[in-house]
């Protein structure tokens, strides 16, 4: 029979002398004709502050009757103190302190080394990203494919020197890459005339398992209290590209500090599409913000943002009276209704618009009971439009919902929310190499592809376009990709 025996003791008042090692701490007591046997014991101290916590594990075999196992300790022990562990934790400690045979290799000193030009590390990084690979790692297994090796120039370096050039971005530089993925953000915009153009900015939560830079608990709904990545993205709903992007802590909101990025997104945009065009920012609850609705109004934009629950909200909304019905049910009944609102918050103009839409649905919004033997969801918003009607503007906030599924292609795909390194600057670099290849093959897809696959998911469009059959043949001195025929393009 094996027993495993837990002993705390608070040795502040003895002091331990160390000693050398023996086999067995204690001894065995019975009778004076049993015959009690030992073939092995195991020995665990763990060691915090003035308290010392033993674990034994003994084999021991024999009759239990009139039996007892001896352990000197250096004080009094109380009964809680002591406790019957579990053997896995020793079998366990056992199998991880084993000796084991490791062999270590050094370079040969003498050997030329090899250096790689940032560009084309970074073209590198682009075309795994397109092919299907989510982390730097990755790259061994694209490594194994004669195309992506041809493209690498011949060679595929290590992952390690990856890592290290991922390293090297610093703020500067990170500026000039988050402005390349805007350009060929709104390259598009330039291909054809928009009466108007959509904005949508929405957060998503990226959690981290690990020690990585910058990892902050904050609003996560599904790991509560998980360390993560908070970034921000701003997504053109006419072209189904990204505009901008920001990594940024866990513990960052959306509010006064996206005043700067949101006016140079909106500049952006403005280049692309000229003065005439109308832009339409949509926010969700976080951009309840007067600095940020002032910034987008000064931009000579329209906002459309959705508003956080408040008394004085609340109160208003109660004492509104006429309400226009939207929408009815077979019955004649009101389904969807809406209503301007008399209401302003501190610092806002006058001439900014709040209206609300209360609906039978369950999908979505807060049910109350503002309203007697009535059972609505509501939902409120604030905007600078007075162009169009409230419920025209609930119809065009609705299709905000558009970025919801961009971001979760943007994980699924692309796997931005696989952090590369612990490092928050080169985490940051990798996000946004994902997001401009995320735009190049959606700019790609639209030149060089039928308008059947436009818009297509990510994946989707590598089975079709990327991950398909080939062979990469050299005939004449020139190289020759033949591929398989797909009746998909034709």
């Amino acid at each position: 029979m094996r027993r495993i025996l837990c002993l705390a003791a608070a040795a502040s008042a003895v002091a331990l002398t160390s000693s050398p090692a023996h086999a067995f701490c204690g001894f065995f007591v019975g009778k004076a004709d049993a015959k009690l046997f030992n073939r092995s014991s195991q020995v665990a101290i763990v060691r915090d502050g003035n308290r010392t916590v033993l674990t034994m594990s003994n084999d021991y075999q024999g009759t239990l009757d009139d039996f007892a196992l001896v352990v000197p300790v250096p004080s009094v022990l109380e009964r809680d103190q002591i406790h019957v562990g579990e053997r896995k934790l020793l079998e366990r400690l056992d199998e991880y302190s084993s000796p084991r045979l490791v062999e270590y290799t050094d370079p040969d000193p003498c050997e030329e080394r090899r250096f790689y030009p940032m560009a084309a590390q970074m073209h590198l990084l682009l075309d795994a990203w397109a092919a299907g690979a989510q982390r730097v790692f990755d790259i061994e297994w694209l490594a194994a494919d004669p195309l992506f090796v041809h493209l690498a120039g011949g060679s595929v370096p290590s992952v390690d020197v990856l890592y290290d050039d991922l390293r090297r971005f610093d703020a500067s530089s990170l500026e000039d890459l988050e402005e390349l993925v805007a350009a060929h953000g709104t390259a598009p915009l330039t291909d054809r005339r928009f009466d108007e153009v959509f904005i949508d900015i929405d957060t998503t939560v990226m959690p981290l398992f690990g020690e990585q830079e910058g990892a902050r608990p904050g609003p996560n709904p599904r790991y509560h209290g998980r360390p993560s990545y908070h970034p921000v993205l701003a997504h053109i709903a006419q072209t189904g590209t990204i505009l901008g992007a920001r990594l940024r802590p866990g513990d960052t909101g959306l509010g006064e500090c996206e005043v700067e990025d949101v006016e140079q997104w909106l500049d952006r945009a403005r280049a692309a599409v000229g003065p005439k065009t109308l832009l339409t920012v949509r926010i969700d609850s976080g951009g309840d913000c007067a600095p940020l609705m002032h910034a987008i109004a000064r931009k000579g934009a329209w906002f459309l943002v959705k508003l956080k629950w408040t008394p004085n909200l609340v109160g208003a909304v109660w004492a509104t009276e006429h309400w226009k019905t939207v929408e009815r049910d077979a019955l004649g009944e009101p389904v969807q209704q809406v209503a301007e609102i008399n209401f302003r918050r501190e610092g806002w103009p006058s001439d900014w618009r709040v209206f609300a839409v209360r609906s039978r649905e369950r999908r979505s919004g807060h049910q109350t009971g503002l309203w007697e033997d009535l059972d609505y969801s509501v939902h409120f918003y604030a905007t600078n439009d007075h162009v169009h009607a409230a419920e025209d503007l609930a119809f065009r906030y609705d299709e905000r919902a558009g970025i919801e599924p961009i971001i979760a292609e943007l994980k699924g795909s692309l796997g931005i929310g696989k952090i590369s390194t612990d490092a928050f600057d080169a985490n940051e670099a990798a996000f946004l190499l994902k997001l401009l290849a995320f735009n190049l093959l959606r700019r790609w897809v639209h030149h060089r592809q039928p308008p059947t696959i436009h818009t297509w998911r990510t994946s989707w469009i590598r089975r079709v376009c990327i991950q398909v059959p080939a062979r990469l043949l050299r005939a004449g001195g020139r190289w020759e990709l033949r591929l398989a025929p797909r009746p998909m393009l034709s």
